[in-house]
């Protein structure tokens, strides 16, 4: 069995060499191709100068060369930072410098976006870029730039550095409760247990094409290459415009599996699928917040020979439970069981087991639970802790994650989730950081104190609500709140920008003297009472 993540593509390559591995608009790859497309890229990156474990970020669209790029960072022995492209500059360069990126693969375009940010990044020590173009076009950077194809073209006998399954592999950057993202580390085990437990549930084979409509930078989205990538199957790359895109994609394709968040499905229901797209769909799964049942029960009619996987998971342990489609009309509203190779408990404030129906904090231990944040002790210290265990239990230094997620266990041992117990806002499949927001209006010069919450809403899971307090100078007319979203639009990804804003005198403050967003979570939670019906 591999033990390494890229080692899925060189077993496959060695199986079944003319099989289809990607299809991309209307260019094929077998795993034959990708095996040595990988393998250049990796031989590229070591020529480089790139050593055991460092950084290798990948800033692009879904492509071909994105995905060799993760892959052939892996196959080099260097770790991949897959970066979401609908991030603005400033994020990109926290996430560079955070890392330690020595190396950015990118576009030409995203380059002359990031120029003034890459001057403060002393470890990125090359840039790879994937189009063609003038050098006059680019920007002077103290950084060496260098040509994809050439790049990955590196005929060098070079020597790739050895790993083991316990070895740093990605690091996967999401929105932290206290500001900027963090950075959570996957070793080699980990994606590899990860993908191997999703084929078994799910079933894959190799005759199955996976369609890949979610951010590579996103757990789920990463999942399903290496899902695919697992069993030899193939992958489907798509950004999509419209969510009918989406549809006809599935019917172009055949595609057999089709992986989502609950905004996209809220789309998706009330779309036509053409009877190409109906025939081929073996399964669907969704994940990043809960699907509300009238969804479920819309794609359950749109979609009769089709099996619907609800599943949760955190990007602390990729997966961790999902609900048998032979569940779905029994018990809709549940997350689940926990995932093969997975332990999933439920447990108080003094750490001990809940009982049925108590609600407590939900707690995963086994092979998926990662290593951690990157550089950052203090927070992997407070999420990643010493398993509960039964009273007599030999003691055990294997640490779980513990989610930060409510849940209560019914008595046949299905899960069910309740919120959050931080302050994360979980919107459009994505973990919104409140304080991240916030931070972007207080440079705006419009607001003297703002508080981003995230209150239920029928299609996002929640919408973002921004109260604020005008700044003197500011004035507070109704141009205003349209003044403070056009300003979030320039400076956060759509899925960060406040869905409304409500001027207020003064925002309450809790005993410690801060904003107290519990009281105010209470106050606005049917805000978007008429949306969340």
């Amino acid at each position: 069995m591999p033990d390494l993540i890229h080692h899925f593509i060189a077993q496959a390559a060695a199986t079944r060499p003319d099989a289809t591995a990607i299809l991309y608009k209307d260019e094929t790859v077998n795993y034959a191709e990708l095996q040595q497309a990988v393998a250049d890229v990796a031989a590229g990156f070591v020529s480089a100068n790139i050593a055991a474990g460092e950084r290798i970020a990948v800033y692009l669209p879904k492509q071909k060369e994105t995905v060799y790029s993760i892959f052939g960072a892996a196959a080099a022995g260097a770790c991949f930072v897959p970066i979401n492209p609908l991030l603005k500059p400033h994020q990109v360069h926290h996430i560079l410098r955070h890392s330690e990126t020595r190396i950015l693969v990118t576009s030409r375009v995203r380059l002359r976006a990031l120029k003034d940010m890459l001057l403060d990044c002393p470890r990125l020590h090359t840039i790879v870029l994937t189009d063609e173009g003038g050098a006059d076009e680019l920007p002077a950077l103290a950084q060496e730039l260098v040509d994809y194809a050439a790049f990955s073209s590196c005929t060098a006998n070079v020597r790739l550095h050895r790993r083991i399954d316990a070895d740093l592999a990605a690091i996967l950057y999401t929105s932290g409760s206290t500001g900027q993202p963090k950075g959570v580390a996957l070793s080699h085990r980990n994606l590899v247990a990860g993908a191997q437990s999703v084929a078994s549930y799910l079933e894959n084979c190799a005759e199955d094409r996976l369609l890949a409509v979610l951010p590579l930078s996103f757990d789920a989205g990463l999942s399903q290459l290496t899902t695919a990538f697992s069993v030899g199957a193939s992958v489907v790359l798509l950004d999509y415009l419209m969510p009918r895109d989406v549809i006809r994609t599935v019917a172009r394709y055949q595609v057999t599996g089709l992986g989502a968040v609950p905004p996209l499905w809220n789309q998706l229901r009330d779309l036509e699928w053409p009877r190409e797209a109906v025939d081929c769909l073996r399964y669907i799964t969704n994940t990043g917040g809960a699907m509300p049942v009238t969804t479920t029960r819309a794609l359950q009619a749109a979609l009769p020979q089709t099996d619907i996987f609800l599943m949760y998971g955190l990007t602390e342990a990729f997966r961790s439970t999902f609900l048998p489609p032979d569940q779905l009309n029994t018990r809709p509203d549940s997350i689940g069981r926990a995932i093969p190779n997975a332990q999933i408990l439920v447990v108080d404030e003094d750490g001990r087991e809940c009982a049925a129906n108590q609600p407590g904090e939900l707690v995963h231990r086994g092979a998926l639970v990662s290593l951690g944040y990157w550089r950052d002790p203090e927070e992997t210290a407070k999420r990643f802790r010493p398993c509960p265990g039964a009273p007599g239990e030999l003691p055990t230094v294997e640490l779980a994650v513990w989610s930060g997620d409510q849940v209560r266990r019914d008595e046949e041992g299905y899960l069910y989730f309740i919120s959050r117990l931080d302050d994360m806002i979980k919107t459009s499949g994505y973990r919104v950081s409140p304080t991240e927001v916030e931070e972007i209006v207080s440079r705006s010069g419009l607001a003297e104190q703002s508080a981003a919450l995230g209150l239920p809403h029928a299609v996002l899971g929640q919408a973002i609500l921004l109260l604020v307090t005008p700044t003197q100078s500011a004035d507070p007319d109704a141009e205003f709140a349209q003044a403070l979203i056009t300003y979030c639009r320039t400076h956060l990804p759509s899925y960060m920008v406040p869905a409304a804003v409500e001027v207020q005198a003064s925002l309450p403050r809790n005993q410690n003297g801060k904003i107290d967003r519990a009281a105010l979570s209470v106050e606005f939670q049917d805000y978007f009472g008429d949306k969340a019906q």
